[in-house]
């Protein structure tokens, strides 16, 4: 079974200095049939004014990702890190049992582009944890790199859930496949572009949701960003 969610039929919000998009149910928007997809939770595609950003707010028990497409992302927390999020860089922070951050965009010029995806975690009332690397565009160029999973595995930032992320960038005769167990669920995202999923044509802001399949390819991109997640039924 392939779901498509197109991006027009997304939440949708505009705080002035925040405009978001909700791929699933998220503060004041609520769909009963969009709560979630396994253990995936959020999908927010986020744009932030120059000079703005979200003040120190909490979270607990939730691995939360930061993907940031344009602009960068200044982040602060109550576990010592001061960082800046430039595109090609995941960030994992893993709010375990409790944590406070601040995220804002003290470009004076851009706005701030960026993925927040929240993910359930494995076990809850963990000591909060932070992590965060740059994945080459080169790794990404018409194949799905891993950039997140259980445990840090090949190389990608170490997720408190069972689920894993990856992404890729697909133009042209550039194809890729991934091999799926079908007893679990599984989410295509895509971020930019046109590309196919299983011969389903995604635009950007698109979403595949995805159960029951042995095997996803992607092909016949144009200029296409894409996260595929590997998530917990």
């Amino acid at each position: 079974m392939l779901h498509i969610r197109k991006s027009r039929d997304r939440g949708y919000a505009d705080h002035g200095w925040l405009k978001s998009f909700h791929s699933f149910s998220f503060a004041d928007y609520h769909d009963p049939r969009f709560m979630g997809w396994g253990n995936l939770r959020v999908i927010n595609e986020d744009r932030v004014a120059p000079g703005a950003g979200f003040g120190t707010h909490g979270h607990r028990d939730m691995e939360i990702i930061s993907y940031v497409l344009s602009g960068e992302l200044a982040h602060k927390d109550s576990m010592g890190n001061v960082k800046a999020i430039p595109p090609g860089e995941v960030q994992r922070m893993s709010a375990g049992r409790g944590v406070m951050h601040s995220e804002f965009n003290h470009r004076a010029d851009q706005a701030t582009h960026f993925l927040q995806i929240w993910i359930e975690p494995a076990a809850r009332g963990i000591a909060p944890g932070y992590e965060q690397k740059k994945i080459d565009a080169a790794d990404r160029r018409g194949r799905l790199a891993l950039v997140a999973a259980p445990a840090g595995e090949g190389g990608a930032v170490s997720l408190n859930a069972d689920a894993r992320l990856y992404a890729g960038l697909f133009d042209g005769a550039e194809a890729a496949e991934l091999a799926l167990d079908p007893s679990r669920k599984g989410c295509v995202h895509l971020v930019r572009g046109v590309l196919e999923v299983n011969g389903q044509r995604l635009e950007g802001g698109d979403a595949a949701l995805i159960a029951g399949e042995p095997l996803l390819r992607l092909s016949n991109g144009e200029d296409a960003e894409v996260l595929v997640f590997d998530l917990a039924p």
